[in-house]
């Protein structure tokens, strides 16, 4: 229910900023990050937890290896671009030529993290440039699901190129 009213939420958002004019799609600072990751339900503070870190590891950092950490063996992958299963997931990372950093202590881009019973949202700035060459800001979410305190399932807005 809470999902459907957040949900519903960022529809009205869309519609009325489409309605008023585009505004631009700014990121949250590391602070308000941080706050995110609490909640009332310790479960639930932990599901963010793993996602965010996840996240700023393996996703922003690159560090491949980190993935067993985070992902498990059964990962199920949804992106059309990527590969499923942690091992499949893993070497498309490494196909990339990705060179692992120290993470950073946020995510890029990050506006929101909301979860929900096993899930995890996260709505990111997307950049992008319209037909006429501008450049605009918008939003992209990945959704995660995590049992026994590993990422089991991906989501997110990707198409094939």
């Amino acid at each position: 229910m809470k999902l459907q009213l957040i949900a519903a939420a960022l529809a009205f958002s869309a519609v009325t900023t489409i309605a008023q004019g585009a505004e631009p799609v700014v990121a949250a600072s590391p602070e308000a990050q941080r706050a995110m990751l609490a909640s009332s339900d310790p479960k639930l503070a932990a599901n963010k937890k793993l996602v965010w870190d996840m996240w700023r590891t393996f996703l922003q950092g690159g560090d491949i290896n980190a993935a067993d950490k985070y992902l498990a063996p059964e990962y199920h992958q949804h992106n059309p671009n990527a590969e499923t299963g942690l091992e499949g997931v893993k070497a498309y990372f490494r196909a990339q030529g990705r060179t692992a950093t120290p993470p950073k202590d946020s995510i890029d881009r990050l506006i929101a993290i909301v979860a929900e019973g096993d899930l995890v949202t996260l709505a990111l700035v997307r950049e992008g440039k319209d037909k006429d060459g501008n450049a605009y800001t918008t939003t992209w979410f990945d959704m995660f699901r995590v049992a026994n305190g590993k990422i089991v399932e991906h989501w997110d807005t990707a198409t094939k190129p």
